[in-house]
C-alpha cells in the first residue's frame, strides 16, 4: 500500500511535543508491514537545513499556488534513513528556512502551513507518487483534505484521506479574508470552513476528510462533549460516523530499561527489583533527596501547565507530605505560578521534595526508571505518552481516567490486581488524593503485590505494532468505500 504521511513536525528532525514523537514512530511501524511504501513529508526548517547529520539532496523544484501568488518550493530528499521510510522536506526559506526560532508561533503560521499543505500535494504529483492513503495531522495539515476535495480530485481520485486530531485545542483560526487571499479555494467551500464569521481549517478538515481519527478511543468519545471539543462538538457530532480513536504507542526501543544509555543500571521485568533500586538510589542522590530505598518516590515529568492537573497536586501536596513518609520529584518547565510553587515547596521540605525546573531528556529517563509512583492527574489528555513510558520502566501510574489515560491504565484494586495502575474518575483533589493513598498503601503494606503490578506494567505491549495494525485496518476500510 502506498501511504503518504504529512506533518508539521517529526522527531528527530523537528519536535515540539507528542506529535513529533508519533511522527517518528508511526511511519516506521507502518513501513515494517510487508507491502507498504511509506513517504513522510515535513517542512525544511532551519534546524534541519543546518544539521550536517542529515544527508539531503534537492530532487525537484515546483511552484505552489497560494491565493493570488505562486511560491517557490524545493523538494529535498533525505538519503540516510534506513528504516524503510522515505522522507521529503519541503523547502522555502521565507516560510521555514530563515526562521531560527520555535517551530510555531509566527504571525503568519496560517499562511506557512497552508503553503505546506498544498505543497505536499504538488510534491506528490512532481514525484509521481500518488498514494492510496494520505494521513495528515492536526491543524497545520488540515488544508490537505480540503484541497483534495476541492481542487485535486482529478489527480487523486483513488486516494483516501485520514485526518488525525492530536490536540483539538489548536484549530487553525484565521480571519475571513484568509479564505480568498491565502487558500484560494472555490467559493462553494466557504461555508465548509466558516465558523463564527472566521476561517477554521480544522473544521474544514473534519468536514472533507474521508476518516477522522483521534489518538485514543476515549478521547474520540469525549470530543462529542463541549467540555473537551473547544467549540467543535457539533461539527464532530455531525461527522460521528467517520470518527474513531486509535491509541498511540511508544518507541519501545528508545524507552527500554535494558539498554537506555541514560540509566546507571539496566534491568528487565525479571531483574527490575535490583535494577530499579540502583537507579532510584542514584536518582535520589542526583536531585538532592536523601537516599532512602524503602520510602516511595513519587515522580512527574511534565510541562507545568494547568491542564496537566497541577492545580490538584498543588492543593494536596502539603497534606501528602505531612501524612506520608514519601518523596516527590518534579521535572519540567512552564507557567510561572507552578514553577514558583514547586520551588517553594522544595525549599520548605528539602528532604521530601525536589523541583527540577528544567528540560533534560537524560534526567527524564532516570526519573521514569527510578520512580516508584508516576503522577498524571491531567484535566484532559488526548492520549498521553508519559504514563506508558513510566510503565515501560516499571513505575506505577496514578492517573485521572480521561482520554488515553483511561485507555492505557485500567484500574487496579486495593490489592493491586485487575489493572495496571490507580485511577480516579472525578477531576477533584480529594479523589486524586484517595487514589494516591491507595497506591502508597499498596507500596507500604504489600510490597509483593506492588512488585507484581510493576511487572505487569513492564510486560504490557505499548509498542507501535498494535496501533499500526489498527491504522492499516482503517486504511483498508477506507479503500473499500
Amino acid at each position: 500500500m502506498k501511504i503518504a504521511i504529512c506533518a508539521s513536525e517529526g522527531a528527530p528532525y523537528a519536535k515540539s511535543g507528542g506529535l513529533g514523537d508519533v511522527m517518528e514512530a508511526l511511519p516506521s511501524a507502518l513501513a515494517r508491514i510487508a507491502g507498504n511504501e511509506v513517504v513522510l513529508f515535513l517542512p525544511y526548517y532551519h534546524k534541519i537545513k543546518t544539521n550536517t547529520a542529515y544527508m539531503v539532496e534537492r530532487v525537484a523544484e515546483i511552484r505552489v499556488q497560494l491565493g493570488w501568488r505562486q511560491q517557490y518550493c524545493g523538494i529535498m530528499k533525505l538519503t540516510n534513513r534506513n528504516d524503510g521510510v522515505q522522507v521529503y522536506f519541503l523547502d522555502n526559506d521565507y516560510y521555514f528556512g530563515a526562521r531560527t526560532g520555535a517551530i510555531y508561533g509566527d504571525m503568519d503560521d496560517g499562511e506557512r502551513f497552508a503553503f505546506f499543505s498544498r505543497g505536499c500535494l504538488d510534491a506528490m504529483i512532481a514525484l509521481n507518487f500518488i498514494p492510496e492513503i494520505i494521513q495528515c495531522n492536526d491543524w497545520q495539515t488540515a488544508c490537505i483534505p480540503i484541497y483534495l476535495k476541492a481542487m485535486y480530485h482529478g489527480t487523486f481520485y483513488k486516494t483516501r484521506c485520514m485526518y488525525t486530531i492530536h490536540n483539538i485545542e489548536y484549530q487553525g483560526w484565521a480571519n475571513a479574508g484568509f479564505f480568498d487571499d491565502v487558500l484560494g479555494l472555490p467559493w462553494e467551500y466557504r461555508s465548509t470552513l466558516d465558523m463564527s464569521n472566521s476561517v477554521n481549517v480544522m473544521k474544514g478538515a473534519i468536514e472533507t476528510a474521508d476518516l477522522v481519527t483521534t489518538v485514543s478511543e476515549t478521547y474520540a468519545r469525549e470530543l462529542m462533549y463541549p467540555y473537551y471539543a473547544h467549540g467543535l462538538d457539533s461539527v464532530l457530532a455531525g461527522n460521528a460516523w467517520k470518527l474513531t480513536g486509535i491509541t498511540n504507542g511508544i518507541d519501545v526501543n528508545t524507552f527500554n530499561p535494558e539498554t537506555d544509555p541514560a540509566l546507571p543500571a539496566h534491568y528487565n521485568s525479571e531483574t527490575f527489583v535490583e535494577g530499579k533500586a540502583a537507579v532510584k538510589a542514584a536518582l535520589q542522590k542526583e536531585v538532592g533527596l536523601p537516599v532512602k530505598p524503602d520510602v516511595p518516590l513519587m515522580v512527574m515529568v511534565t510541562r507545568l501547565a494547568g491542564h496537566k492537573g497541577l492545580d490538584l497536586l498543588c492543593y494536596i501536596a502539603r497534606r501528602l507530605i505531612w501524612e506520608e513518609d514519601a518523596q516527590l520529584l518534579i521535572l519540567g518547565t512552564g507557567e510561572a505560578q507552578y514553577e514558583s510553587f514547586f520551588r517553594d515547596l522544595a525549599n520548605q521540605f528539602p528532604d521530601q521534595v525536589s523541583a527540577q525546573i528544567t528540560f533534560n531528556l537524560g534526567l527524564a529517563a532516570r526519573i521514569y526508571a527510578g520512580g516508584d509512583v508516576y503522577l498524571m492527574p491531567s484535566k484532559s489528555e488526548p492520549c498521553g505518552l508519559s504514563q506508558m513510558n513510566a510503565m515501560r520502566y516499571g513505575t506505577v501510574p496514578v492517573v485521572h481516567a480521561t482520554g488515553g489515560l483511561k485507555d492505557t491504565v485500567p484500574p487496579a484494586d486495593e490489592n493491586g490486581e485487575g489493572g495496571l495502575g490507580f485511577t480516579f474518575q472525578s477531576y477533584n483533589a480529594d479523589d486524586f488524593f484517595a487514589s494516591l493513598k491507595r497506591c502508597l498503601g499498596l507500596y507500604n503494606h504489600n510490597r509483593e503485590a506492588f512488585r507484581a503490578l510493576q511487572k505487569r506494567d513492564m510486560e504490557k505491549d505499548f509498542s507501535w505494532d498494535v496501533p499500526a495494525g489498527r491504522y492499516m485496518e482503517q486504511f483498508r476500510n477506507m479503500l473499500s468505500w
